[in-house]
């Protein structure tokens, strides 16, 4: 009997733990779910900009190369032993100046003879000539004179052209290249000795879809730039291809700017774009702002909250019942006389200005980008005039979700503009 009693209190020991234990459990759990369920995720900090009709310029943009308005390769015309080299890497040179002497020794050598040859075939055609006034020579010596000297005439000027191939000239002004020569090499006709290009002015030839070529015109403004984002060259369209490819579809453009600090290189990648009128009224957003997903492109704009609707207004509170002013008198004698006087109640404090300021909460609004120019993107439907539009931030935002707009931070800028605003 004993043990049965040991063994029914155990067990009710037992159950009470157990009990307790899932008791707790459920508390715990229900507090969780209490405690999540009214908690409220701090406002997410973003910087914001207000919607408004700009000014914009469009443009067609591509990508090209530059080449020099003049510029070749040198080469000699015939054949010799490099006996001088007179110029150096990036030289600027003039027109018509050495830049290369070939061995013509023998070349002169042969002038030399050519020309005694010549003034002795002209002394003979003065002779002829003289006996054929004193009637004492034949015609046909002074037929043959004539043709001598005018052979050797010939020879010379021959000679002479021969003897100027071995000096190379630069056929206009600019820098010449480095040098692909040595002293005492052996060239042939042909051979590339340096290039010469002429910086002042340089040319971009580059390529634009078939549908952009009504959009072009000789003499339209083309900017250019090498690649860090910023267009600082102007120059203008110089000309366009009448033929279109027909494998590409394209249709090549040849535009003209000026480089007179010579940053720009031959045979350097560009890109182009060529501004086109101006427009109006045209709503724009940085680019940051927009975000492309499956379902399309969006942005989130800040709209204030709507305040939560309440289920039924506060109860007016009772009005005491009333009595006659001898009971009221005294009644409010004895509670003077029965307690000291007490001080009057605080007025209630008046709201901070943060708590005055409206929440903020995001909206997902889908829009349709059009153009793109300078870190802005054109909308064309989903948003108008006046809507905040969140600009940096957004990589954890969600719909509905409350946010805090901070514009000390203007992803538009670069960075060092943004420090030295500060």
């Amino acid at each position: 009997m004993f043990v049965i009693k040991r063994f029914i209190i155990a067990f009710i020991l037992l159950v009470l733990v157990c009990g307790g234990i899932v008791g707790f459990n459920l508390f715990r759990d229900n507090a969780m779910k209490q405690f999540f369920a009214t908690m409220k995720p701090p406002a997410a900090t973003v910087s914001t900009m207000i919607v408004k009709p700009t000014e914009w310029t469009p443009g067609v943009e591509a990508i090209g190369t530059v080449s020099a308005v003049r510029g070749v390769d040198l080469t000699v015309e015939t054949a010799g032993i490099v006996k001088d080299i007179l110029f150096h890497a990036n030289q600027k040179v003039e027109a018509n100046a050495a830049l290369l002497q070939l061995d013509d020794a023998a070349e002169r050598a042969d002038l030399d003879a050519t020309k005694a040859q010549a003034a002795l075939d002209q002394t003979a055609l003065t002779r002829a000539l003289e006996l054929q006034k004193r009637g004492v020579g034949s015609e046909s010596t002074l037929d043959s004179a004539r043709a001598a000297a005018s052979a050797s005439t010939s020879q010379v000027n021959r000679l002479q052209a021969v003897l100027e191939q071995k000096l190379l000239t630069a056929p206009f002004s600019g820098t010449v290249g480095i040098p692909r020569i040595d002293l005492g090499q052996y060239l042939s006709p042909g051979t590339s000795v340096a290039t010469l290009q002429d910086l002042e002015t340089m040319r971009a030839d580059f390529s634009v879809p078939e549908q952009q070529l009504p959009l072009l015109k000789i003499g339209q403004t083309v900017r250019l730039g090498i690649g860090d984002g910023e267009l600082p060259f102007a120059g203008t369209i110089r000309g366009i291809d009448p033929k279109i490819d027909p494998t590409s579809r394209m249709v090549t453009v040849r535009a003209e700017v000026a480089n007179p600090e010579g940053k720009l290189t031959p045979g350097q990648f560009v890109q182009v774009r060529v501004e086109l009128p101006e427009e109006n009224n045209v709503l724009t957003v940085p680019q940051t702002a927009l975000t492309s997903s499956l379902y399309g492109d969006f942005v989130f704009v800040v709209r204030p909250a709507k305040p939560a609707a309440n289920g039924a207004a506060p109860a007016a509170p009772a009005k005491p019942e009333e009595k006659p002013a001898t009971d009221t008198a005294k009644s409010a004698a004895e509670a003077r006389a029965a307690k000291p006087e007490e001080e009057p109640a605080a007025a209630p404090a008046e709201p901070t200005a943060e708590e005055q300021k409206p929440q903020l909460v995001l909206a997902q609004v889908f829009v349709k980008p059009g153009r793109r120019n300078a870190g802005m993107v054109e909308i064309l439907e989903g948003i108008a005039p006046g809507d905040e539009v969140v600009t940096a931030g957004q990589n954890r935002l969600s719909n509905g979700m409350s946010v805090a707009v901070d514009n000390t931070i203007d992803p538009t800028k670069p960075a060092d503009q943004q420090a030295a605003q500060k």
